[in-house]
């Protein structure tokens, strides 16, 4: 049943739902110079776990649809020791059997190289990669399947599942399938083109992910919250309108590269800066910085809806603890942190081109503030 799903789901996806890529993609250049292939296929992987989910749930009865909230701390556990493990064969292998020797990076700090990795790409063979799987698998399939469980077991507690558990379950699987949807968009991400793979991508994926980005869900399931109707329909509008923000400037700086800015941004040509740049072997490139669209507004308004969507999450749990915040607070710094990293990367890459184009966007996140 699943080879069939397997199958034949990329298929009926290509020929029949515009806009979803799959099948194999390549990467960006590694430091190396090497093009990796992949084959993207997260979408067919998220809907085969969810159809025998519900296939259980609702036929089978194998298990109980509240058992990832009935064994939370045991699951703790196999999800650390499955991190730990992961980033420590991910860290022997880097020494002694690397996919590429080339493209691995040794700073002399154990510590340092355990946590953010040696190897840019592991590979087994020539289609699982480390980075990609642990990155877009496990954590992010699991994602559904756990706030899932927590409305199972809201209903068994309580006899009903709650609006602010259906807005976090809606909301958070909006996004989800939009990741899966656009897996090949991720392979021009941070994670993708520019980190390495150890602790702190290992461990993040397996624990760090499915355990702090559900934590709305696991706090409805002690603290159910009936939100009245101006205050649900306001969580829906907000988390509607940053998805549509997300979606939309990923989408417009997708069809800018793929088109070269032969394009129509907002219903006219995209403006944009020239840049150059001299990779190590010498050789000058050119590329172009969008200013138009949402791209003007921001150099990463991407960021901006993401932040938004994020608080719509929390803001469904009401006020009456802190605990659901965190989740807005940790993505704030996490993605600030980001805007940093990248454009310190960007202006010693770009040089004074860079400073032109920041010239031309003067603003990071929020046009006007920062």
């Amino acid at each position: 049943f699943q080879v069939v799903l397997y199958v034949s789901i990329p298929d009926f996806c290509h020929k029949f739902l515009p806009g979803y890529v799959g099948g194999v993609q390549e990467g960006a250049v590694t430091p190396a110079g090497v093009v990796n292939k992949y084959e993207i296929n997260g979408l067919q992987a998220w809907i085969i776990t969810h159809v025998l989910w519900f296939a259980n749930a609702s036929c089978f009865h194998f298990f109980s649809p509240t058992i990832i909230f009935d064994n939370w701390i045991p699951l703790l556990w196999c999800a650390n020791i499955l991190g730990y493990a992961v980033s420590t064969f991910a860290m022997i292998k880097g020494y002694f059997f690397p996919t590429n020797a080339k493209d691995c990076k040794f700073t002399g700090n154990f510590f340092y190289d355990y946590m953010m990795g040696i190897e840019f790409n592991p590979r087994i063979g020539k289609w699982f990669d480390f980075k990609l799987f642990f990155n877009g698998r496990p954590g992010i399939v699991a994602w559904t399947l756990i706030n899932l469980s927590f409305a199972a077991k809201q209903q068994e507690l309580y006899g009903e599942v709650t609006n602010s558990m259906i807005l976090v379950n809606v909301l958070q699987g909006i996004y989800v399938l939009d990741f899966f949807w656009n897996e090949a968009w991720y392979l021009k991400t941070i994670d993708i083109c520019h980190d390495h793979f150890g602790w702190y991508l290992g461990w993040g994926d397996c624990v760090w992910l499915p355990y702090l980005y559900t934590l709305q869900g696991l706090y409805l399931v002690y603290h159910p919250v009936q939100l009245c109707t101006a205050h649900a329909v306001g969580v829906l509008m907000l988390g509607l309108l940053g998805y549509s923000i997300f979606r939309i400037t990923n989408h417009q700086k997708d069809l800018f590269r793929r088109t070269n800015g032969n394009c129509r941004i907002w219903g006219k040509k995209p403006e944009y800066i020239e840049c150059s740049y001299v990779s190590v072997d010498g050789t000058k490139y050119y590329s172009k910085l969008m200013t138009s669209g949402f791209w003007g507004w921001a150099r990463h308004f991407n960021y901006t809806g993401d932040l938004m969507g994020s608080l719509a999450y929390c803001l469904a749990c009401g006020f009456e603890h802190i605990l659901p915040y965190f989740y807005i607070i940790y993505m704030t710094i996490l993605l600030t942190h980001r805007c940093i990293r990248d454009e310190h990367r960007c202006c010693s890459k770009y040089g004074k081109d860079w400073k032109h184009y920041t010239a031309a966007v003067p603003y990071r996140l929020l046009p006007g503030i920062f």
